[in-house]
């Protein structure tokens, strides 16, 4: 009985310590505060609630926006996600700078690899010129499906495609089965250690053409730096950096913008 008591009491101590500490190193380390959100926070809530965090964005956007509206879409995203709980969106902030680069590159086909529930394809699809293509790449079948009522609600469900699968599965195919002759621009928002090997894929599959543009998001944090090496020591590219900060926080992050030469 004895040794029961000392058990729980070491369990109840470290559970105490953990909820602590946690919150002070939320406010100054991303990792920590990216576990905090996503693996702690979410899962606890998820079991109160009985929904994923996924599904209570869509709750609240449904119950807030303006239907068929998808700049009030984006900004209830962005509002859940500073008020209630945060999420893996690009963010107002760096969805800012995504804004200025597409703006700038004015592309007519573009490929966005990670979904999630939609946020930066909607951010996208606002400046994208008429006529153009954009292609948006799930894994998670469930995400998928938050980010098709999304798309739905926004009325923009004609507007983007979303190809359901791995990106390792579904950029060889871009071309033969969903007939893209080349990308103009690429917003890697996925899995961090699959931006390198994709963005070799994308070149060895003959998507990239001379001024293609790479946008990476979260490089900083949580980090991509095979991508970082690989893009900045490659001749076939002109980087550019831009500072900011990880979405809906104070903590350093930054995107990585990076032109094909060919």
């Amino acid at each position: 009985m004895l040794d029961y008591l000392t058990i729980l009491g070491i369990f109840v101590a470290s559970l105490l310590f953990l909820l602590l500490l946690f919150p002070i190193l939320v406010r100054n380390n991303s990792t920590a505060a990216i576990f905090w959100h996503t693996v702690l926070k979410e899962k606890m809530t998820q079991l109160i609630t009985g929904r994923s965090k996924e599904e209570r964005i869509l709750e609240f956007v449904l119950q807030n926006a303006v239907k068929g509206d998808a700049k009030s879409v984006v900004d209830n995203i962005d509002k859940y996600c500073r008020e209630k709980e945060w999420a893996m969106n690009v963010g107002d902030e760096k969805g800012a700078i995504l804004d200025r680069v597409l703006e700038e590159a004015n592309p007519l086909t573009v490929l966005e690899l990670g979904t999630y529930c939609g946020y930066s394809a909607l951010r996208m699809v606002r400046v994208l010129r008429s006529g153009a293509r954009l292609l948006t790449i799930e894994f998670n079948p469930a995400n998928a499906n938050i980010a098709k009522q999304i798309f739905r609600f926004a009325a923009v469900e004609d507007k983007v495609e979303i190809l359901e699968g791995s990106s390792g599965n579904i950029i060889p195919q871009l071309k033969k089965k969903y007939e893209v002759d080349t990308l103009d621009f690429v917003f890697l928002d996925h899995w961090k250690d699959r931006y390198q090997p994709d963005t070799q894929l994308l070149e060895e599959c003959g998507l990239l053409r001379k001024g293609t543009v790479l946008l990476a998001d979260n490089v900083i944090a949580p980090g991509a730096p095979e991508f970082l090496q690989y893009v900045r020591n490659n001749p076939h590219y002109v980087c550019t950096h831009y500072a900011s900060n990880l979405e809906y926080t104070k903590l350093r992050d930054g995107m990585e913008k990076a032109i094909f030469k060919g």
